[in-house]
């Protein structure tokens, strides 16, 4: 290591790496079985971003970066469901863990960082807005799958998500989510069966 910087740095790389394997433990009390991690439910959030962003016209890069580091103080703290957040403050949890974790970063990526997740929590900015409904869209869009997979209990997330998102797009994009086959995407892209020509059939005879 160049200095303890460095190894703070790494330790940071290292650390984000919990949210691969820290569920979101929401989906547990709608008896789903394999619910999706932190990671991936912010990586799916993050390419949304970009899309919200670009039809609602706010900076897309920046709504980006917002999505990926909203989740973050969950290496710590875990996720926490609206059940447990009755009987404790995860806001405040979530602030002094982030707090604390930006500490371990260069100052000026910690200063941004700082500033990006306060505008998607406060929605004080068109893209802490947009990231906001990205990530609840993104919810969303776990809930159809897990309502069409026999979890119907899942719909109450969507029901729910339609009374908080703010921008048209994300308005808009809900309604046709709540109706959509999760599964229409692959149809059509599997190419046909080849039927055998008449030479091989002679060969196979």
């Amino acid at each position: 290591m160049k200095n303890q910087n460095d190894k703070k740095i790494i330790n940071s790389f290292f650390e984000w790496g919990v949210l691969r394997r820290q569920k979101h433990v929401g989906w547990i009390l709608a008896g789903v079985e394999t619910p999706d991690t932190v990671a991936e439910h912010c990586f799916r959030a993050a390419l949304i971003a970009y899309v919200l962003a670009v039809m609602e016209g706010a900076n897309p890069e920046k709504c980006v970066t917002m999505a990926l580091i909203h989740d973050l103080p969950e290496c710590r703290i875990g996720d926490i469901h609206k059940v447990t957040a009755r009987y404790l403050s995860k806001k405040q949890a979530e602030k002094t863990a982030f707090s604390e974790q930006m500490q371990d970063l260069p100052k000026e990526i910690a200063e941004k960082w700082t500033q990006l997740k306060l505008e998607q929590e406060e929605r004080n900015s068109r893209e802490g807005i947009v990231v906001r409904d990205a990530d609840w869209l993104e919810m969303a869009l776990m809930a159809r799958e897990n309502v069409v997979n026999g979890y119907k209990s899942c719909q109450m997330w969507i029901d729910r998500i339609r009374a908080s998102l703010e921008t048209e797009s994300a308005k808009e994009l809900l309604e046709q989510i709540d109706k959509a086959d999760p599964y229409e995407w692959w149809k059509g892209l599997k190419p046909p069966v080849k039927k055998l020509n008449s030479v091989k059939k002679n060969k196979l005879k």
